[in-house]
């Protein structure tokens, strides 16, 4: 999928199961919630339909919401966003390495993992991941966040997956990291569409 024109091109594949979503798609999310008929899952969908409309102020670009089957019932539920905001750095290295170390230190963290990723287009990418305390969350979340840049060297691009459903924690980790990797930025060549799908948490890997 591509973004809108006010940010630079940039492509990329989400797995089955994610839907794209944007705040104008509350009463869709809300009739989600209650047709799921998991109290869990109509929570856990409440607090990402609050946080909609306030992450296009903080240059998130992008978002779409993931919807897995878990047995024996049950739905578990995430979101992944995409932000893209301004360089501070002309080094972009520098740049990719401030950002991971900043996210790192963030005092939400409980727990993490930070690791560097090879991606093929050589371009610097570091992840971080693991759970989160939010103050006004009673629950403990997951996060992985894929922090990279632009080829024009004047944007940096963080990819993050967000979940309640913190068992999921390594395979939300996969799934980031495989969608960071089919990041492209030039229009790739026209293919014809496939069907959306659904998949479990574990089979949403790309």
């Amino acid at each position: 999928m591509t973004l809108q024109s006010s940010v630079p091109p940039i492509w990329f594949r989400l797995p089955a199961g994610f839907h794209d979503i944007s705040p104008s798609d509350g009463a869709a999310l809300d009739a989600i919630a209650d047709a799921l008929g998991s109290s869990d899952a109509r929570g856990e969908l409440s607090q990402l339909i609050d946080g909609l409309e306030s992450l296009a102020e903080h240059h998130v670009v992008h978002t779409a919401i993931g919807l897995h089957p878990e047995e024996p019932t049950g739905v578990a539920t995430s979101l992944f966003t995409l932000t893209v905001r301004p360089a501070q750095e002309p080094n972009p290295r520098l740049t990719v390495a401030r950002t991971a170390l900043a996210i790192a230190r963030s005092p939400l963290w409980t727990s993490s993992i930070r690791r560097f990723i090879d991606l093929s287009s050589r371009l610097p990418c570091c992840l971080v991941a693991g759970t989160i305390s939010v103050p006004a969350v009673g629950n403990r979340l997951f996060q992985a966040r894929v922090v990279t840049v632009h080829p024009d060297g004047r944007h940096l691009l963080v990819f993050d997956l967000t979940s309640a459903s913190t068992q999921h924690a390594e395979a939300y980790t996969d799934i980031l990291e495989a969608v960071a990797h089919t990041a492209l930025f030039s229009d790739p060549e026209a293919k014809a569409p496939t069907a959306a799908g659904t998949s479990r948490i574990l089979e949403a890997l790309l």
